[in-house]
């Protein structure tokens, strides 16, 4: 099914890869081309998070090796934030930092959440599909997202910092193999 894209375009979903899938499990590489082809990804990325209902995707979610996310989140003011970054940074407060502890999801965990304690506040600088230097500001659950969008990209998925009894359990209930593919 084709969806409109972050820029009106329109974007091809693709299947959503699942925890002990070896992309998902090493970092991913910097982009170095900014072309119709790097369009055309970022656009099937949004197509991908709207078919399967999620407010962020990672490229290695969708089996590619880059290192780029998309978002359609709200903020703490419940405020829809939408873009995308390519070779993303995370930057987190200074310590000490107010966490926010609440539950967290996954498309490559489906089904399944647990609590996570994560950064109340988050920001992402990077560039766009053109170059450009962006920067994004997050509260609330879009701090959430930037941090677990990054992670995608850095090869972890939120299950792999929960304790190991409480991953297991997810990742079972998921129907998933309890233990990742070693780097």
């Amino acid at each position: 099914m084709a969806f409109r894209g972050e820029m009106g375009s329109t974007g091809i979903a693709r299947p959503i890869v699942v925890y002990g899938t070896p992309v998902l499990h090493r970092p991913c590489r910097p982009v170095t081309e900014f072309d119709d082809g790097l369009r055309a990804l970022i656009d099937d990325m949004f197509a991908s998070m709207y078919e399967a209902d999620g407010v962020g995707l990672a490229a290695n979610q969708i089996g590619v090796d880059a290192r780029v996310f998309v978002f359609d989140c709200p903020d703490a003011d419940d405020v829809n934030q939408v873009g995308h970054v390519v070779n993303p940074t995370l930057v987190l407060p200074d310590l000490p930092r107010e966490l926010d502890d609440d539950s967290e999801g996954c498309l490559s965990v489906p089904g399944e959440h647990a609590d996570l304690a994560r950064p109340a506040l988050a920001s992402v600088t990077g560039v766009t599909m053109t170059g450009e230097p962006v920067r994004y500001d997050g509260t609330g659950m879009l701090a959430r997202c930037f941090q677990h969008e990054t992670d995608h990209l850095d090869g972890t998925v939120y299950v792999d910092r929960l304790s190991k009894r409480i991953r297991k359990k997810v990742l079972k209930a998921a129907g998933l193999p309890t233990e990742a593919p070693s780097r």
